[in-house]
């Protein structure tokens, strides 16, 4: 979910999130799992989106001196992660605070750079956020200095596969209006496979040792927003490349007129073909 940092674009809206892609918090048992949450962890969310998950975690926390930090680009995102705690039990929310932050950022943070943090975590955020090739590296640095030594880096995110489907079918209408280099600009996305990821963080940064990483294949069954809803909520940056508001509508429908021959399962209702990178990496 980057954005510059001086000005920043929110492209998000919780109220879609919560429609067409509810299963993304639901769907992360796996990777909290590898968190592996202590009562007392003091720990950055990077990506936190609408804050779900911050409340989950601090349940946890809430039972010793832990606290969960969650920041995140979207202006509304961090609105309602900020709602949703204040409407929590004050035990729960006592252990959550969230800020408006560009991750990419991040390492221009002092008070988030001070090896403070037991661990770091980041769930479905990283393939938005590693999208700008120039930020990659102080991305990674700023979650590296953000760690205690010894302290472990946790995520989830797409992983080389994700949704290709639906990609190749908006890279495919969209540059038929305004050809394949604004396209493949508009994508927001950024797909890495393990050997990518291992290499960034152990070799060209440093100071991480992976501990454990899988990609796995997860067909995924769509929100009740369907197909539509998600292409218009994660694919928002490719239609907003498309120069008038009857011409992004006419991408929607072909879009999502392809992806009915691939999405439809025979068993019934529609699906998206997600892959996940995650990993447990350790600050050395």
């Amino acid at each position: 979910m980057a954005a510059e940092a001086t000005k920043i674009v929110d492209h998000w809206s919780s109220e879609a999130y919560q429609n067409s892609a509810s299963f993304v918090p639901r769907l992360a048992t796996k990777v909290l799992g590898w968190l592996d949450v202590k009562p007392d962890d003091c720990i950055l969310d990077v990506g936190c989106g609408d804050g779900v998950l911050n409340l989950q975690i601090a349940e946890t926390l809430s039972k010793g001196k832990g606290r969960i930090h969650g920041v995140d680009s979207s202006i509304d995102m961090i609105t309602a992660s900020k709602s949703a705690a204040a409407a929590a039990d004050p035990a729960i929310s006592k252990a959550c605070t969230f800020e408006v932050l560009d991750a990419t950022q991040l390492i221009h943070k002092p008070e988030l750079q001070r090896s403070s943090f037991d661990k770091v975590f980041s769930n479905a955020a990283m393939h938005w956020i590693l999208r700008p090739a120039d930020t990659r590296f102080d991305f990674f640095r700023g979650v590296r200095n953000a760690l205690k030594p010894g302290g472990l880096f946790c995520f989830e995110m797409g992983g080389m596969g994700n949704v290709a489907e639906i990609r190749a079918a908006l890279l495919s209408v969209v540059s038929r209006r305004v050809g394949i280099a604004r396209a493949r600009a508009a994508d927001p996305w950024f797909f890495p496979d393990g050997a990518w990821m291992r290499r960034m963080l152990e070799e060209t940064v440093g100071g991480f040792h992976v501990e454990r990483m899988e990609r796995e294949y997860r067909p995924t069954p769509v929100d009740q927003g369907g197909v539509e809803g998600w292409v218009r909520l994660m694919g928002k940056q490719f239609l907003d490349a498309v120069p008038g508001s009857e011409d992004r509508e006419a991408c929607v429908a072909e879009v999502c007129e392809v992806l009915q021959t691939v999405c439809e399962s025979p068993g019934g209702g529609e699906w998206l073909g997600y892959v996940r990178l995650r990993a447990v990496v350790r600050r050395i």
